[in-house]
């Protein structure tokens, strides 16, 4: 669901900027007020404005409409692992100290004896004596 959600945001965003960029200026019709354009009656007697408005507004609809379900999706997936569904480290500690209480030889880290380093001579020269 996530990802066709994002893939229709994504189609969205990529069409409002195509229109926004196709679209002309509010002062474009004056130089054809003055002879140097040809007419727009392609869309009818209105010119392309309407159509083109209408089909950027659609396209906006869906980009927020798109924006707040990606929003609340990720929203509920946060907290929805928050409250009770385990990530993968915390399984995975559960399931390495239920291996390790399920062995009976195997010894716990405070078993383990602690070696002693104190018969270590010292091979450095002592510089400190003069």
């Amino acid at each position: 669901m996530y990802q066709l959600i994002l893939c229709v945001h994504v189609l969205a965003a990529i069409c409002l900027i195509g229109l926004v960029l196709v679209q002309q200026g509010k002062g474009a019709m004056v130089g054809a007020a003055f002879g140097s354009g040809a007419s727009q009656t392609v869309f009818g007697s209105r010119g392309a404005g309407s159509f083109m408005l209408r089909l950027t507004m659609t396209f906006v609809v869906i980009f927020f409409v798109t924006s707040i379900s990606l929003n609340w999706l990720t929203s509920h997936s946060i907290k929805r692992e928050q409250t009770g569904l385990p990530s993968v480290l915390q399984q995975a500690a559960e399931q390495s100290a239920a291996s390790a209480a399920q062995k009976p030889g195997a010894p716990s880290p405070t078993d383990l004896p602690i070696p002693k380093l104190g018969g270590m001579k010292n091979t450095l020269p002592d510089n400190t004596k003069k």
